[in-house]
């Protein structure tokens, strides 16, 4: 392995690493906030478990691998400075305390690299096309699935007293709270299995995009790591600050944003685990009345979102075209 492939290993898993950080807050705010788990208790269950569900498949690795630039048509240095952009964005981010998607960050940035290396042809679209609209579409399902899990429950057990349902669901939010980190493993780990992946075959180290067993555990434990540094800025926006969550409503946030997240992992569609559980506690919370979320903290959210994609391009553009400089 020479020298730039380590580098690209490096970064990926400072990148992956960035990624469990801010995504932390996916698996364990509600549980959290709601106060069924201490932090630590939160922090090590979601890290063991993402470690569990890095290793459910490789479908969205492969996803990644070649949906976004052909293999050949990039080289080890366009994959670094695509990571480095997608590591210091997520980093920032959580800094601020302000959940963003790593989905974005890290398709932005191979986006802008690519580009800043070969010009925007040779990018392939149809995989492009195929992963938006995944990514699209799944918050509109965390609404609704969110929104139609609770009226569920709240059809079911809504007559029983308020203490009685929040004692029973705290202990099934244990449950749903591991679900969503093993879920969050399966999918967001996985990204950075394709993109070292695609560093390994544009290398020439590799001849298919078939990920090797050691890029499988070293992005699982990277993501495990990163979840265990515990996002704390982003666990208060998401698990306080936008609504006011109790056990029964964290048991139906995370139950739906999970059935998404391992529906898009075993189709091989990368999705973004912040945007689909972010918008499930929307939809939840709007079984109440739509003044129980806090919009304006939602509006700051799904600015992030958007400036997330245009953000990374720029930034790794920059980026890629200086390690081209720099190692000319």
């Amino acid at each position: 392995m020479n020298e730039t492939i380590l580098l690209v290993v490096l970064i990926a898993v400072a990148f992956d690493m960035s990624n469990g950080w801010n995504d932390s807050a996916n698996a364990i705010a509600t549980v959290v906030s709601t106060r069924i788990l201490s932090p630590l208790q939160a922090v090590l269950m979601a890290a063991s478990m993402n470690i569990l569900g890095a290793f459910f498949s490789t479908a969205v690795a492969k996803t990644i691998g070649h949906g976004i630039v052909s293999p050949g048509a990039v080289t080890e240095v366009v994959v670094a400075a695509a990571l480095l952009s997608g590591f210091l964005w997520n980093s920032a981010m959580t800094w601020i305390g302000m959940p963003v998607s790593a989905s974005h960050a890290l398709i932005g940035s191979l986006m802008g690299a690519a580009a800043a290396y070969g010009g925007m042809g040779i990018l392939e679209y149809q995989g492009l096309t195929k992963i938006f609209l995944a990514l699209i579409f799944s918050p509109i399902f965390g609404i609704l699935i969110g929104y139609g899990m609770m009226k569920a429950i709240l059809k079911f057990f809504g007559t029983l007293p308020k203490g009685t349902v929040n004692r029973h669901f705290g202990r099934l939010q244990l449950l749903s709270s591991a679900f969503m980190a093993f879920s969050h493993g399966s999918n967001d780990a996985q990204k950075v299995m394709g993109i070292i992946t695609l560093s390994l075959v544009s290398g020439g180290f590799l001849e298919t995009l078939t990920v090797p067993f050691w890029v499988i555990l070293v992005c699982a434990v990277a993501m495990g790591l990163g979840t265990a540094l515990g996002g704390w800025r982003v666990i208060k926006t998401i698990g306080v600050h936008m609504l006011k969550l109790e056990p029964v409503h964290g048991f139906a946030a995370e139950t739906s944003a999970s059935m998404i997240i391992l529906g898009a992992s075993h189709f091989g569609l990368p999705v973004s685990t912040t945007h689909v559980i972010s918008t499930a506690i929307m939809g939840v919370g709007a079984t109440q009345r739509l003044t129980a979320v806090r919009w304006g903290v939602a509006g700051k959210i799904v600015l992030a979102w958007i400036f997330t994609l245009p953000m990374t391009i720029l930034m790794s553009w920059i980026i890629c075209k200086g390690f081209l400089l720099l190692f000319s």
